[in-house]
């Protein structure tokens, strides 16, 4: 009897400890360093447009809201574009909604929002800013028509930030020229960082990334970085900066605010959740989701993918289960909904999960460790873009077992749908100025394949 209890015992030690791989790469602990102000200038030119990036406009992938600022005045609010290679160049308009804010000192300049509307399925379009000496041009590309094994890649990125590392993390993606879109899971600028929540950060942060964001889609989420509430100072409005800054389609999928939203694109169907808003019973947020889900058809968009910022499945000590009521109050909606992968950041440092769910846990019953679940999502934490915070580099030990893969370290990840049953994921570490696929794998879709991946728990 003895004997059979210690077994017993034993089998659950081996169970709990049955974790994945943790990375035995040694990142080195210098601390991460904004890039100074005058390393992002402004473009040269009178009034010349300047932190220019793009994201989709609507719900299926015609339009494109393209967003700049101009810093002195508020004309040369259009946008001409053209599709590439068109007989005759024949040039289009569209004009923009311009608005500006104050942040404590700091005011803004003139901030454009442009939706070029009813463009081509997969045609490349050139566009141009500005006028005179300070025209600027630049391009995109549709994605093809909405259907259910159309390929598409894209970039996967979280708490980014304007450091040297960010720099190393951004031109790792932009040497792989196979991305289409990138997914971005909040923590932008990291102006709040400053004295002030210094918005000079904003404005340098926007020139950062728009040798990205300026030619294709930055689909985004709003981190706890994009709160920018500080009451101390005056500041009262949550988002302001953001919101002024960064436009989305909400209101294409009957949201009633950016911070939450849906989009198709390709064979996907992407919703964006706000960590940092109220979800409990009753919320706009909790009542949007709660209708948003029958709204998925998996045979027109086959792959499902949610957005969020703070992490459900963390075996991080920074951070730690502070994404717990979230997880609480939705999850037993991706299982039953067959979400295929969540992205979060949050926490600074890579981690990818099992095929787990925790939704049998109740107050009273105590089943509360995540179980394998073949209708749950791979929850996949990309906190580790190369902000000023630095790394996150303290696990929780022994790693649990439904942590497939963990690394304190910066990176990228990319994710290549290739038809509705099959997409392959990488993730790629930086490492001495090379990006290096560290951790990879093929995925199946919940819905048309329901198969249990490669590395997925015995």
């Amino acid at each position: 009897m003895h004997r059979l209890i210690i077994f017993f015992l034993l089998l659950q030690v081996f169970d709990f400890c049955n974790g994945g791989v943790t990375s035995t790469y040694i990142r080195k602990s210098e601390a991460s360093i904004d890039i100074p102000i005058e390393y992002l200038p402004p473009p040269p030119g009178y009034n010349s447009p300047e932190q220019v990036h793009i994201t989709q406009g609507d719900h299926i992938g015609r339009s494109v809201i393209v967003s700049w600022v101009t810093p002195l005045e508020s004309q040369s609010n259009y946008v001409t574009f053209w599709a590439e290679g068109a007989k005759h160049h024949h040039k289009h308009k569209a004009h923009a909604k311009t608005t500006s804010y104050k942040y404590y000192n700091y005011t803004s300049g003139y901030i454009h929002h442009a939706i070029i509307k009813r463009l081509k399925y997969n045609v490349t379009y050139i566009y141009q800013l500005g006028e005179h000496n300070s025209t600027r041009t630049f391009s995109f590309t549709t994605p093809p028509k909405v259907g259910p094994d159309v390929p598409y890649i894209f970039g996967i990125i979280g708490d980014l930030g304007q450091t040297f590392d960010s720099n190393q993390t951004l031109e790792h993606y932009l040497s792989n020229p196979k991305g289409q879109a990138m997914l971005v899971v909040g923590d932008l600028s990291y102006a709040d960082h400053y004295p002030f929540h210094d918005n000079v950060r904003w404005d340098t942060f926007g020139r950062f990334i728009e040798k990205s964001a300026a030619y294709q889609p930055w689909i985004t989420a709003a981190g706890n970085h994009e709160l920018d509430f500080a009451p101390e100072i005056g500041e009262n409005t949550p988002f302001k900066p953001y919101t002024h800054r960064y436009h989305v389609p909400y209101k294409a999928s009957q949201s009633t605010s950016p911070l939450w939203y849906s989009i198709k694109r390709a064979s996907t169907y992407i919703i964006v959740l706000s960590s940092y808003s109220a979800y409990g019973k009753y919320t706009p947020q909790y009542s949007w989701l709660e209708e948003e889900f029958p709204k998925v058809n998996r045979t027109e968009t086959p792959w499902l993918i949610v957005l969020l910022h703070s992490p459900w499945y963390n075996s991080n000590n920074y951070h730690y289960m502070e994404g717990e009521s979230m997880r609480v109050m939705f999850e037993s909606w991706f299982v039953q909904n067959k979400v295929d992968m969540v992205f979060a950041g949050h926490v600074h440092s890579y981690e990818r999960s099992e095929r787990v769910s925790n939704v049998m846990y109740n107050i009273t019953n105590g089943q509360s460790t995540p179980i394998e679940d073949p209708s749950a999502p791979i929850y996949i934490t990309i906190g580790d873009g190369g902000n000023i915070e630095g790394i996150a580099n303290n696990f929780t030990e022994p790693q649990p077992s439904y942590s497939a893969y963990r690394e304190a370290s910066f990176g990228h990840a990319v994710l290549e749908i290739k038809n509705r049953t099959h997409a392959y994921y990488t993730w790629h570490r930086n490492q001495d100025s090379e990006r290096v696929a560290a951790d990879s794998l093929w995925i199946y879709n919940r819905h048309w394949y329901p198969k249990k991946e490669s590395s997925s728990m015995a």
